[in-house]
């Protein structure tokens, strides 16, 4: 079977500031992701990992180098056409859940299929469904100050993958919960990943969590060490 790139970086360069003072935070990084691929980035903090998923998520911009997400050279895109292609392509979660608090569990997960102007019954079906999967169907009408932290982190992974997005980043998912919780979260995201054929990326300081991804990628002040 043919390769299919999904993440193509060439020789980036990141930047924050100008002149002699600017922070070089990525140094010349370059990689592949295929399509499928369950990755993880790891690395002490401040090596430049985040700033790379945001990258590779199109929330941020670089100085020099090349990314290609889909085949798509994404540094020539509109803030308009970066907005929509996240929405269609790629799913976020992080390490603190960011749900709408003011709307229930069920409700958080509709919401991007509604964005996508996808009928409001069947968005709601989907999102039951999914949350039965993740074991919250009793939690689903729970807003999420009444939901615990691991319930919260649960939705938010469900809210990621509902709409079975080509790639899905994740950053540090698991590091504000207990291990138990870090466990049936990853595995839970790495099952879904393999069933959707997903291309997941996670950035973890969790070596336990890494090692259930098929490769991990070392960046270590700014450079790719390993891969």
């Amino acid at each position: 079977m043919e390769r299919e790139i999904i993440i193509s970086a060439e020789n980036i360069e990141k930047m924050y500031g100008f002149g002699t003072s600017a922070l070089r935070v990525l140094k010349g990084v370059s990689l592949e992701i295929e399509r499928g691929e369950i990755v993880s980035i790891v690395g002490p903090s401040g090596a430049g990992k985040s700033t790379m998923l945001n990258l590779m998520g199109c929330l941020d911009g670089f100085q020099n180098g090349a990314l290609k997400i889909l085949g798509t050279d994404v540094a020539g895109m509109s803030v308009e056409r970066l907005s929509g292609f996240r929405g269609a392509h790629i799913g976020f979660i992080f390490q603190l859940h960011n749900l709408l608090p003011e709307f229930t569990a069920l409700e958080n997960l509709m919401m991007p299929l509604l964005i996508r102007r996808e009928k409001k019954s069947s968005a709601r079906e989907k999102a039951g469904s999914l949350l039965e999967r993740f074991k919250l169907a009793d939690r689903m009408h729970h807003k999420p100050a009444e939901l615990s932290g691991g319930e919260c982190q649960r939705v938010a992974v469900a809210r990621a993958v509902i709409g079975r997005p080509d790639i899905i980043l994740a950053d540090e998912p698991t590091g504000s919960l207990d291990r138990e919780n870090s466990d049936i979260l990853t595995d839970f995201l790495i099952q879904l990943g393999e069933e959707y054929q997903s291309t997941i990326v996670i950035v973890t300081h969790d070596m336990s969590i890494a090692s259930k991804t098929g490769r991990i990628i070392s960046i270590i002040d700014g450079k790719i060490q390993q891969s």
